[in-house]
Formats: structure tokens, C-alpha cells, sequence
């Protein structure tokens, strides 16, 4: 069953009323875990830039889109051959500030995956 976000601020998101202090993925069987941001570091020196390595791990089959809070800022960003291996995969790209990709989130209602970037 997919997951609801509360809400989200500065360094955390809240989702089923579970409180993260940490970048978060949900799968498409809804359950959520730790981003592993160290996928896209070991790349570019910063998690603000999604490797195509990274792509990997966040998408799984089925997932009709895959939803990113790209961070209250709106810092984090796709890589070209990331995007290209999602849009390979038919898997939809939508990346929005975190606030705003919560709602989409939420309103959502077909096969998705997640990652939601919880500070810049």
C-alpha cells in the first residue's frame, strides 16, 4: 500500500507518521528506506547530481513514474544517462521542489517510485 507524507521540513519528512532526518526512497510496495546517496558522491562529489548508478537503485519494474523531492530548494538534479535509463524503462521523471513533489505524491494514484532530498 502506498505511503502518505505528512509533511515535510528543513532536514525531515514525515510519512505514515514516521519521522526521517534523512533523505528517503519508497518503494513501489510502499515501504521506505535510506537513500543511498553515496551512488551518485562517488560520481560527482555531491548527491545534489542523480548518477545513472543511483538511477538504478531507485527504479524498479512496473513503476509508471518515478517522483523526486528535488530538496526545499529545489537543488537536486537528474544526470542525461540517468534520464535516458528511466525514460528507457517508461518510467516518467518528475522532479519538483519536495514540498510540491509530496502533494503530487500523494494525489498520485498508479504505480510509482520515490526519493525525497529532505534539506537543500
Amino acid at each position: 500500500m502506498k505511503p502518505v507524507i505528512d509533511y515535510t521540513e528543513f532536514g525531515c519528512i514525515s510519512i505514515d507518521g514516521q519521522r526521517y532526518e534523512h533523505d528517503v526512497v519508497i518503494r513501489l510496495d510502499g515501504s521506505v528506506e535510506k537513500r543511498k546517496k553515496n551512488l551518485s558522491k562517488e560520481k560527482y562529489g555531491t548527491s545534489h547530481r542523480v548518477s545513472l548508478d543511483e538511477a538504478h537503485h531507485l527504479y524498479e519494474a512496473g513503476a509508471e513514474r518515478m517522483i523526486v523531492g528535488a530538496g526545499q530548494y529545489d537543488q537536486v538534479t537528474f544526470s542525461e544517462d540517468a534520464i535516458q535509463y528511466l525514460s528507457d524503462q517508461n518510467c516518467l521523471l518528475i522532479v519538483l521542489p519536495t514540498p510540491k513533489a509530496i502533494k503530487y505524491w500523494n494525489k498520485y494514484d498508479k504505480p510509482a517510485c520515490g526519493m525525497f532530498h529532505t534539506t537543500c
